[in-house]
């Protein structure tokens, strides 16, 4: 079984399939590293795909100690996993927590990306709502620790953003919520508690978007309500983005249409390689509506 050592100690399991372009997934609270395998099949026939496990994720390490967990540590455990791999740069892609620790990947080593696929992020980063989703956050990590991850697996993986994924694909549903309901307890509620719970908003870094140029790709659900706002947000704020809204999708929308989102993210990825990933003309603020 493949595994990296972080900095901290930590190991992770890691897969990777393909030669070519490096280009790194990044899974959601609810996914692992099986959660990316309708992209590692197509993209593996042109890049080197690498999909992993967080911290907390069987097979990779679960630490007991919350301090090895958070945003900050799941993002230099990206540059921690291409250092290991002898990759300088790489592709990315990321979905929900995932997405936000690409978007903070390409914010603090833009050096490293070649670009940045940032999907179903945004959840509880609107300023008005962020308290509110941090305290909610960290009371599912205690909750989880009470009746064990296959009871919450059950809750969570039925919200509303999930419901277009079971109509889509009853089958691929039922391998989602059976892998979910896999997760460790421990490496769940620290995970809940410590990335989800103390992560910052995404709107306190303003000025460090409009200054990252890394070309960007925000991907949402027209059904992932949560997303939505802070996607467009996000597609106005960083230097150098693009919006695409799915429609009649949810939150996963990787699993949920896999071919749609193969093909967007792919073309953004040969747009980004071939430098016809472009800034617009006139920034956001400066537009005159006409």
């Amino acid at each position: 079984m493949p595994l990296l050592t972080m900095n901290d100690g930590v190991r992770i399991h890691y897969e990777e399939a393909g030669e070519g372009t490096p280009l790194l997934f990044v899974h959601e609270y609810a996914g692992d590293w099986r959660a990316w395998e309708p992209q590692m099949r197509f993209f593996a026939r042109k890049h080197r795909c690498i999909t992993y496990s967080f911290r907390g994720y069987a097979p990779s390490d679960i630490p007991a100690d919350p301090a090895k967990y958070g945003q900050d540590r799941v993002v230099e455990d990206m540059r921690d996993i291409l250092d290991g791999l002898g990759i300088a740069k790489a592709h990315l892609c990321g979905l929900s927590m995932g997405g936000f620790a690409v978007a903070h990947f390409a914010r603090r080593f833009p050096a490293r990306a070649l670009s940045a696929a940032i999907c179903g992020c945004g959840f509880g980063a609107e300023k008005h709502l962020h308290a509110e989703f941090a305290a909610g956050a960290r009371a599912n990590g205690a909750r989880i620790l009470e009746i064990g991850q296959k009871a919450f697996a059950a809750e969570y993986g039925a919200g509303p953003s999930r419901l277009r994924h079971r109509q889509k694909d009853p089958r691929g549903y039922v391998e989602f919520m059976t892998q979910l309901a896999e997760h460790d307890t421990t490496g769940a509620a620290l995970t809940m508690s410590e990335y989800q719970g103390k992560r910052p908003s995404l709107y306190d870094f303003e000025a460090e978007w409009r200054a990252c140029m890394v070309p960007s790709l925000i991907v949402a659900g027209d059904e992932d309500d949560n997303v939505l706002v802070p996607s467009i947000w996000l597609k106005r704020t960083m230097g150098n983005a693009g919006l695409c809204v799915m429609p009649q999708a949810g939150h996963t929308v990787n699993l949920e249409d896999p071919d749609a989102f193969n093909r967007v993210v792919g073309d953004f990825i040969a747009l980004a390689e071939a430098g016809r990933w472009t800034p617009r003309a006139v920034p956001y603020q400066e537009r005159m509506f006409r």
